[in-house]
């Protein structure tokens, strides 16, 4: 078996390939668009890994890992290539990070305030991967203004945002770490 290479330097010079064999340059905003979900995917790889124990959500993050990549494929593929695009997400998708954004919320106490982000390492990971979660949101509803954008891919990430609160919440009850409530100025 052949090992396979991990450079081509076909992007040496500031563009890359999309589906289709389309060249791009690599600050195009649907490269920023997927290239955000990576980052975001991996922010959710290492959230995972200091998770290993959480019964409920360790055995959730491969699947939405998963359904990130296939965010990012169905982004690769610019409208005009000959190869259909890849599916996104479907509403099945969106309704079950729905029930797990539920499941996850019922067991926290009831939500006031703004907290800082922070606490537990984990939950500290967690509001870094929600961030993240926020800004591809934002990077893929850029492009859609520009290019035809699968809605589903938005509302799934505008999800996820709110999953990685709640995951945040949860790794900070789990490890007794108590909440920082925003402390505003005219509060002081």
């Amino acid at each position: 078996m052949k090992k396979s290479q991990l450079y081509t330097a076909t992007g040496d010079q500031g563009t890359t390939s999309l589906i289709g064999g389309q060249r791009i340059d690599k600050s195009a905003p649907r490269i920023e668009a997927y290239g955000t979900i990576d980052e975001l995917n991996s922010h959710i790889g290492l959230l995972a890994a200091h998770m290993t124990a959480d019964q409920m959500l360790a055995p959730r993050f491969p699947m939405i890992q998963s359904r990130l990549f296939d965010i990012g494929s169905s982004l690769a593929t610019p409208p005009s290539a000959d190869t259909p695009p890849a599916p996104g997400v479907d509403a099945a998708e969106i309704a079950d990070l729905e029930a797990l954004i539920d499941e996850v919320d019922a067991a926290l106490p009831p939500f006031r305030c703004f907290v800082l982000p922070g606490g537990s390492v984990a939950a500290s990971q967690a509001h870094v991967a929600r961030t993240v979660c926020r800004r591809a949101e934002r990077r893929v509803i850029a492009l859609s203004r520009l290019e035809p954008v699968d809605p589903a891919c938005i509302i799934y990430l505008n999800r996820l945002s709110d999953l990685l609160f709640a995951v945040a919440r949860r790794c900070n009850v789990a490890e007794g770490c108590p909440e920082v409530i925003w402390n505003r100025r005219r509060d002081r």
